[in-house]
């Protein structure tokens, strides 16, 4: 495996935020943040579009100017004539990279210049291979992946860059109905933005009021919060060469930097774990799918990646 200059990546802004709060966080990404990559625009639901269109200009012109690079976003499930439409304009129009988060938009974006986000499936090497001779010039790979399977597909893939979640709850699973509405006695098509109320999402419970999952709109996430960076060195060995930060509803420039860091072997990743915790308290860390074990495991102190892990 090669080592590689690794980077991070900030993902699209998976809830629902008022359109204020959207454009003032990218603002302070623009100017804070040490990230190379933006990938912005609506991945859950269309309708959430209504908040955020008029602020797409300046938000774009702030992160060009301040030197990064812009990635688009589509939807991770188009199910309307307008939602096709859309992502159609989008991939015709767009002067960025556009991340495809679902097959339709790969056959749109087939031949040209694309990235592949976390939503895509690619549990395997010859499904890279394949998104990479359809142009697909980058693969963020699903959180779900334990780390031996990250570096059997990144070395049977040459030519792609690779891209991992190290930050944020893990998308599960997407549906055509929306269960937060439901949840809050409401139906999806007169849902009243209620997932707005949640800007860092809806904790479900089980009978016995353990926390289980959030609800996102029409998306489920985890509840507990991925968070790899004892990892880091080793998946960049692997030939890793972005890291993906998911905002969350806290100090997403905190995270950033803290990332930063121990990226680049300026803090020791335990005790970038210990600050994480004190930056975003709002749900435990987890990073048991990259382990091998149920994803809302964390296995501490980890070690020697993909030959076992010491705790």
């Amino acid at each position: 495996m090669n080592d590689c200059k690794p980077t991070l990546t900030l993902g699209p802004v998976l809830y629902l935020w008022e359109g204020e709060k959207w454009r003032d966080f990218y603002f302070r990404i623009a100017d804070e943040a040490p990230v190379t990559h933006v990938v912005i625009g609506e991945t859950v639901c269309s309708k959430r579009l209504h908040f955020t269109d008029p602020y797409f200009p300046p938000v774009i012109e702030r992160l060009v100017a301040a030197g990064k690079r812009i990635v688009l976003s589509t939807l991770a499930l188009v199910t309307l004539e307008r939602e096709s439409q859309y992502v159609r304009g989008l991939v015709a129009d767009s002067p960025y990279p556009v991340e495809a988060n679902d097959l339709s938009a790969l056959a749109l974006l087939e031949g040209e210049p694309h990235w592949s986000g976390p939503l895509v499936n690619v549990y395997n090497a010859a499904t890279a291979r394949l998104l990479g001779r359809r142009g697909a010039s980058s693969i963020c790979l699903p959180p779900e992946l334990p780390a031996s399977s990250i570096a059997e597909i990144i070395s049977g893939t040459p030519g792609v860059t690779f891209e991992v979640l190290a930050f944020g709850r893990m998308p599960l699973a997407i549906s055509a109905r929306c269960a937060h509405a439901r949840a809050k006695g409401h139906i999806k098509d007169n849902c009243q933005f209620v997932c707005k109320d949640d800007p860092d999402g809806l904790p479900v419970k089980t009978l016995d009021r353990q926390s289980f999952l959030a609800l996102n709109g029409v998306q489920t996430v985890s509840f507990t919060c991925q968070a790899l960076l004892s990892e880091l060195h080793d998946l960049n060995t692997f030939g890793v060469q972005r890291f993906r930060l998911s905002p969350q509803d806290c100090d997403m420039v905190a995270i950033a930097r803290l990332y930063d860091e121990v990226l680049h072997g300026r803090m020791d990743p335990e005790e970038g774990i210990a600050r994480l915790r004190q930056v975003y308290p709002a749900a435990p860390l987890s990073n048991g799918f990259h382990h091998g074990q149920e994803g809302a495991a964390w296995v501490a102190r980890a070690r020697n990646i993909g030959h076992g892990a010491t705790t």
